[in-house]
């Protein structure tokens, strides 16, 4: 699911490695505040991840430091965050009803595979169909022509910084819901597996290019390749590798892609 957000910010020639913390906040929060109510802790774990993205965006913007430097520190600092909210134990949900969501279906199909879709379809039509999309890939393939042409960079990327840390916290929501609990641990190399899914999909690190269908292809891939080893009850140390053997094979294709086209060389 965060992939869908990851695409945009890294179209913008940025990037976010706190999904996967953000992912495990919100979902803690969304079983540890049901006391409250589910629409109310609901509520609250995707606040927290519109917040978080808010801030991740707004110090890259005002700073001007490296997105993968705030981003690093924001993923150390969230997940240290979630020890000190859980106390280092797991919650559980006292309320039947959310976890008897995560594993709801209408006909054939389960309720959250048509909640992604649906946010897939949703995000391709803003990426292909809308202004802001369009000065995402302005900025991300020229940044000084974006601002030439009156384009508020800092908001923009800002808005995108949200949009990754909204869907970082609809994901653990989600997750939440499937497990019926929530784990300090929850979301660990979360981040990982959603850039290699977004690269995969062909979105380029050093923005400009990329599609939320793209991702869509990357999603499925990394899901059937992980599904598959566990059905070969492949040791999850074994998946670990593969996937960085995956994630540094399509950087190293994304760069040489990079090189060729900045030398007008086709391949």
């Amino acid at each position: 699911m965060s992939g869908l957000g990851m695409t945009y910010v890294m179209i913008n020639g940025n990037i976010d490695l706190s999904v996967g913390a953000v992912l495990g906040l919100a979902a803690s929060l969304s079983v540890g505040l049901q006391d409250y109510g589910i629409t109310i802790a609901v509520i609250a774990a995707l606040a927290s991840g519109l917040v978080l993205g808010a801030i991740n965006g707004l110090i890259v913007w005002k700073t001007g430091v490296n997105a993968f430097i705030v981003t690093l520190g924001a993923m150390i600092g969230i997940r240290g965050l979630i020890f000190v909210y859980t106390e280092e134990q797991s919650f559980y949900a006292t309320n039947f009803a959310f976890a008897d969501f995560g594993v709801a279906s209408i006909g054939p199909f389960p309720v959250l595979a048509i909640i992604f879709l649906i946010c897939t379809l949703v995000m391709h039509l803003v990426l292909k169909k809308t202004g802001h999309g369009r000065n995402t890939f302005a900025v991300g393939g020229n940044p000084e022509a974006a601002l030439d042409a009156g384009i508020r960079i800092g908001r923009h990327m800002m808005i995108n910084f949200m949009i990754v840390g909204f869907f970082a916290a609809l994901a653990g929501v989600m997750l939440a819901t499937q497990m019926g609990a929530a784990t300090p641990n929850l979301g660990r190399d979360y981040e990982l597996w959603t850039i290699t899914a977004v690269v995969l999909g062909g979105t380029k690190l050093a923005g400009g290019f990329g599609s939320i269908t793209g991702t869509l292809g990357g999603v499925l891939a990394i899901g059937i390749l992980r599904n598959g080893m566990n059905l070969m009850q492949v040791p999850a140390f074994y998946v670990l590798v593969i996937l960085g053997v995956i994630l540094i094979s399509v950087l190293i294709i994304d760069q040489r892609l990079n090189v060729h086209a900045s030398k007008g060389v086709s391949i």
